[in-house]
């Protein structure tokens, strides 16, 4: 269902969470030796390269989140930063996506976001690990003076924005606020995207601010950038491992929605707007 891009949904009374929703916080990571873990390291394909390459040390688990989460260190040569370890192996099955595939959706998420330019997923790749294959994030350590609730109401940031568009383009059926990771600096990203690209039109956001309004300038270009890719066949072949033929088709067809009506998509008709809990 793609009817949240085109028009605005009728009032539905009555409409609520979807049943047994999970958590999928990021929380507050252990401490390893009282300085909070390791500083964020490289950017960029040095990331990249660091995440695919490097040892990983366990150095605690995020206890908080509904999959196995893993917070730790990374290291090559002189090197190192902290990181998120996902494995495969620890995730819970859900009714609505296929098992044993959210870190692949994780990886696909930030192949999206640097493809169209918004580089709002930090650097995310695949590789072995302690307990198997699993989804490697570079961790973001966000600015203490960003309070996140009120950041999350902002309709005034550029960077909010890009999100909303981008969670619009993967179809994002978690977007809670302690999704949002406010870097030192005043770049915005977002983390835990493995409940996106489903078929059916699922976005779940507390960025509901823009709904049916004019698309700016910039998502407009980044669109684009991002249609073209996949028109090429470029993009869906980076994505292949991770999203099925029907789940990048759906894709496709979002983003030829959002250009051709040029305004933020509005809620769902039959599935619950905000995920729960917000937070």
């Amino acid at each position: 269902m793609l009817d949240g891009f085109a028009s605005p949904p009728p009032r539905r009374p009555g409409a609520g969470r979807r049943s047994g929703a999970k958590r999928r916080d990021r929380a507050t990571p252990p401490e390893a030796d009282g300085s909070g873990g390791p500083a964020s390291g490289p950017g960029g394909e040095a990331a990249l390269q660091l995440l695919e390459q490097g040892s990983l040390e366990i150095l605690g688990r995020l206890v908080e989140a509904s999959n196995e989460t893993w917070y730790c260190a990374v290291s090559s040569g002189g090197t190192q930063a902290a990181c998120v370890y996902k494995p495969v192996a620890g995730e819970r099955p859900l009714w609505d996506f296929p098992t044993g595939t959210l870190a692949g959706r994780e990886v696909a998420a930030y192949v999206v976001s640097r493809a169209a330019s918004w580089d709002v997923v930090p650097p995310t790749v695949m590789r072995d690990g302690p307990y198997g294959p699993g989804m490697c994030q570079l961790w973001i350590d966000i600015d203490p003076q960003i309070d996140l609730i009120e950041l999350a109401r902002r309709a005034d940031h550029p960077g909010l924005r890009d999100l909303a568009v981008f969670d619009a383009v993967v179809n994002n059926a978690d977007r809670k606020i302690g999704h949002l990771l406010p870097a030192p600096g005043g770049h915005l990203l977002g983390c835990d995207h493995g409940v996106c690209f489903a078929e059916d039109y699922k976005l779940r956001t507390v960025l509901w601010q823009w709904r049916g309004k004019s698309l700016p300038g910039r998502a407009v270009e980044a669109l684009r950038r991002l249609y073209a890719l996949l028109e090429s066949g470029e993009l869906a072949a980076e994505l292949s491992p991770w999203l099925s033929p029907g789940e990048l088709t759906a894709m496709t067809i979002r983003v030829e929605k959002l250009l051709k009506h040029r305004v933020h998509p509005y809620p769902p008709e039959d599935w619950p707007a905000i995920p729960w809990p917000p937070y």
